[in-house]
């Protein structure tokens, strides 16, 4: 059976997105506001609307949390510039198998690797983790890979940035992109390798 997925801009969904307080601050809001305006007899039911405003601020504050530093992200970032390519992608490949992944290199016009987690299978092109600057023309290879391999979702590497049209095709083709963030997450001795030294 598979689990329905939450709509991408649902209330719940943008603020799992935001700063966890954002989520208290609706809750407190909600609880004052149900306790103090309902009669007696229902100030529970008013108070309990706040309910899933708490567990949102949570799971956003356990987020947070995990999330790494920006120096850390910064640090990481610094290190991956200065790596080949066979470097980088061997840090990458121990980084999403601890992640859960399995991984399988490949040698295809587009990707770089093929994963597989949970039952999900992705293609993902990392070779241009260099570029100060990324199009489109390399995402529409990933997609076309991906179709040739009968699907599955993407993901695209890059240490640089997208130009607005390639952002904007990311976002349609439902391309996830790994930047600063999750390779800082992904490979956290690079961070703090940088650090030491």
């Amino acid at each position: 059976m598979k689990l329905p997925t939450m709509a991408e801009n649902s209330l719940f969904a943008i603020l799992l997105r935001s700063p966890w307080w954002i989520s208290l601050a609706i809750a407190a809001t909600l609880g004052f506001a149900g306790f103090a305006m309902l009669p007696s007899t229902w100030r529970i039911f008013g108070v309990a609307a706040a309910l899933p405003f708490i567990i949102i601020a949570g799971i956003a504050l356990s987020r947070s949390l995990k999330r790494p530093s920006p120096r850390r992200v910064e640090q990481t970032l610094e290190s991956v510039r200065t790596m080949s390519w066979q470097q980088f992608a061997d840090s990458l490949e121990a980084g999403l198998r601890r992640d859960g992944y399995s991984v399988t290199r490949v040698s295809a016009s587009g990707i770089d690797f093929e994963l597989a987690r949970e039952g999900r299978r992705f293609v993902l092109g990392a070779k241009r983790f260099k570029a100060a600057k990324n199009g489109v023309e390399p995402l529409r290879d990933l997609v076309a890979a991906a179709d040739r391999r009968d699907g599955g979702g993407t993901m695209f590497v890059t240490v640089g940035e997208l130009t607005d049209q390639a952002r904007a095709y990311a976002i349609k083709h439902r391309i996830a992109l790994l930047g600063g963030d999750e390779l800082a997450r992904l490979m956290p001795e690079l961070g703090k390798a940088r650090k030491a030294a």
